[in-house]
């Protein structure tokens, strides 16, 4: 968990402060159970007063108890502030969340903590999709987190599928009485604080308090659980070759590239020039081991050669993997597929130890030293015994120098080793230095450029763009470096530069780049690069942003973008046959003649106020059993659009002809808008139609009535 210095945000909050009464008593949960203790609860610190909900209590309030009698109302505006929403058509605000448990992220997207909260609201999202509106408030460390271009490419490179609001000027955050990122924040049906906690980790937590709240809200009647549907930004995404990739690893010597396609969850090999050679990795996110095709990762990072072998930093899996390039097959070595925490023992055996986003690798004299960016440490893999440990960091965030157990790093993000073997260098992302760690245990840490050490949690928010000596200069977020001779090659990933540091002197000076993204190779500009590699006289750079890899040669500073003919995106996985029938409307049973084409139509009953989406199109999904022989293969499972007529869907279901009895199961979505199209929600609804076809019945059409529950409120 990432904290604010005090010192540096006390001015601006006193200066935003509302000078009306504030809200000062704490908001304890009252439900007796052991998880909630030490759950955090704070009162909006936004000056606004205290008040009570008095909803009239509805039919079966009394069924269940408040969990949170205490509870009090967030004002209409909480969300006002922003400098603009993504992940939606429209600005949202209370009053279009009423009815909705809104879980409230506060977010940056260079925090690898964040990043381990999204999983978590994944889950819940999908645990509680009629019941929940997740809202991320992204409320920027760094300068350039604060653009809302930037912003989206995060949204995207995350999968968030969530409204996200840019909270640039941290108005909200105050108004929430945050301090730290990532902290997640709960409000209920009723539009009612009930509390935030910070840090990751959380999942059981809010389970069990958002379980409780969906089922007093159930039965006091404020709960609405019909499904809402946002416009993403990945709507708009075009498919690219390469999708954010992370880093890249030269071997000149066979002519090789290794390219950790992140997004795509692949590994791609191709020559120096841009051939395509091969792929790992089936591009599906999982962990599967197994040969080239079959493999799984998940954004994996950095990769190392080591005699024929590719080591994998698979980041999101937390696992570490190694690939037999003769052999043709991927395999975990380290990790448990589950994320390790601060602190935690290190178990007897790399597969019986949890990782925590390893994000980088490099191979000095005979063992595998692993950037872990989850702990903030460097940890160390020996093949040869087996072994996996902590070698340096303390696992405090922080930019502090010493020996290796008493040094501190902050989120490393890629590290090198000399020709020797005797030394690590590598980027401190979050504490924006370039670090210089000994392969010798007696050897201690020490900071080459960049922020040095500054008093407690300082260090990490002395960032910026200034070339320098040492410690004079700055730099936003790197997140690549590779040595070169004497010096270092930096990725000054959120300056959009490359910066080169003289090891003898600790020179900093720009070497390519204008300090602003873009995409044009004359004059050369880039878009938040992360990793690099040297070979044969050319830099290599994952440019992450523009999903291409770019080649510098080093003689003239000429850049080039490096074309892989014949690479294409990885194909969608195969949508699993999915249909939950617990709520599905139960219809009399339908008879039929013998038909090629069995006529469906269906009212949609638009709820009052609202109209058709238009741009969304009305599915349906026919299922029936395996053994059944009246509907026609191909057309089970299969999601196709209906065509829709003064708000009546029409399809075809192809039919066998031939006789016999069975029950279908028709899903049906469609979207619908507020008159305005500020809002738009998703309904959906399953029916069981036993349905008999003989040659003498007469009937070829099937007439249903969808009335959202929505319409009847």
């Amino acid at each position: 968990m990432r904290n604010l210095p005090a010192l540096a945000t006390a001015a601006k909050i006193t200066a935003t402060r509302i000078t009306a009464a504030t809200i000062t008593a704490a908001i304890h949960f009252r439900i007796v159970l052991a998880v909630f203790v030490g759950f955090a609860v704070a009162a909006c610190n936004a000056g606004y007063a205290q008040q009570q909900n008095d909803t009239p209590p509805r039919p079966g309030a009394n069924a269940v108890e408040d969990p949170f009698p205490k509870a009090v109302t967030v004002p209409e505006g909480i969300f006002d502030g922003g400098a603009g929403w993504l992940n939606t058509a429209e600005a949202l605000s209370m009053k279009d969340l009423k009815g909705k448990i809104v879980l409230v992220d506060f977010w940056t997207y260079c925090c690898i903590n964040c990043m381990h909260v999204l999983p978590d609201l994944a889950w819940l999202e999908e645990k509680y999709a009629n019941q929940l509106v997740v809202i991320g408030v992204h409320s920027a460390k760094f300068d350039n987190e604060k653009d809302e271009a930037n912003i989206r490419n995060a949204i995207m490179r995350y999968e968030i599928k969530h409204p996200v609001v840019n909270d640039n000027e941290m108005l909200i955050w105050r108004k929430f009485g945050t301090r730290a990122w990532p902290t997640l924040a709960l409000i209920d049906a009723e539009g009612r604080y009930i509390g935030s906690q910070g840090g990751e980790g959380n999942r059981e937590l809010f389970d069990t308090v958002i379980g409780k709240l969906v089922e007093y809200h159930r039965a006091r009647g404020t709960l609405d659980e019909t499904p809402l549907s946002f416009r993403l930004e990945s709507n708009n995404a075009q498919p690219t070759p390469l999708r954010y990739p992370g880093k890249v690893t030269a071997d000149t010597a066979a002519d090789r590239l290794f390219i950790t396609d992140s997004n795509h969850n692949r590994i791609v090999i191709t020559s120096v020039e841009g051939k395509l050679l091969d792929i790992i990795g089936s591009g599906r996110q999982g962990a599967t081991d197994g040969d080239f095709a079959s493999a799984e990762f998940n954004r994996p990072q950095g990769t190392a050669l080591v005699d024929g072998q590719l080591y994998v930093a698979d980041t999101e899996n937390h696992l570490l993997r190694v690939i037999d390039l003769t052999a043709r097959t991927v395999r975990t070595i380290a990790g448990t597929g589950k994320q390790g925490h601060p602190r935690q023992p290190v178990a007897e055996t790399p597969l019986q130890t949890a990782l925590n986003s390893p994000w980088s690798l490099a191979w000095a004299k005979g063992s595998l030293y692993i950037a872990m960016a989850g702990p903030h440490q460097v940890w160390v893999y020996r093949p040869a015994s087996d072994q996996i440990a902590v070698y340096a960091g303390s696992g405090r965030e922080d930019v502090i120098n010493g020996s290796l157990s008493e040094s501190a790093f902050a989120q490393p993000s890629e590290i090198v080793a000399d020709a020797a073997g005797d030394f690590l260098y590598l980027v401190d992302s979050e504490g924006s230095a370039i670090r210089k760690v000994p392969t010798d245990p007696a050897g201690r840490v020490t900071t080459i450029a960049g922020t040095s050490e500054l008093p407690r949690g300082q260090s990490l928010f002395a960032f910026g763009d200034v070339d320098g000596i040492g410690e004079e200069a700055r730099f936003q977020h790197p997140l690549g470096i590779v040595l070169d001779g004497d010096s270092l090659i930096v990725a000054d990933s959120y300056n959009h530069k490359l910066r080169k540091v003289n090891l003898q002197t600790q020179a900093v000076t720009t070497w390519l780049g204008s300090g602003q993204p873009g995409k044009s190779l004359e004059p050369p500009l880039l878009d938040e690069p992360g990793g690099l590699a040297l070979g044969n006289g050319q830099l290599f750079i994952a440019d992450t942003n523009n999903h291409r890899i770019c080649v510098v040669d080093l003689q003239d500073s000429s850049v080039k973008e490096l074309a892989i003919e014949g690479l294409t995106p990885p194909s969608p996985p195969a949508a699993k046959p999915m249909v939950d029938t617990t709520e599905a409307t139960q219809v009399e049973p339908q008879a039929f003649k013998v038909t090629a084409e069995l006529m469906v139509s269906v009212k949609l009953n638009i709820p009052e106020g609202y109209k058709l989406n238009e741009l969304a199109p009305v599915t349906w999904r026919v299922f029936a059993d395996d053994n059944q022989s009246l509907i026609v293969a191909d057309a089970l499972n299969a999601r196709d659009e209906a065509a829709v007529a003064e708000n009546v869907a029409a399809f075809v279901i192809p039919l066998t002809q031939q006789t016999g009895e069975t029950t279908i199961t028709l899903q049906m979505s469609y979207g619908y808008c507020s008159a305005d199209s500020s809002l738009c929600r998703l309904a959906s609804h399953t029916w069981l139609i036993p349905i008999q076809i003989a040659e003498d019945n007469a009937a070829s059409d099937l007439n249903l009535s969808f009335s959202h529950p929505s319409a009847a409120q």
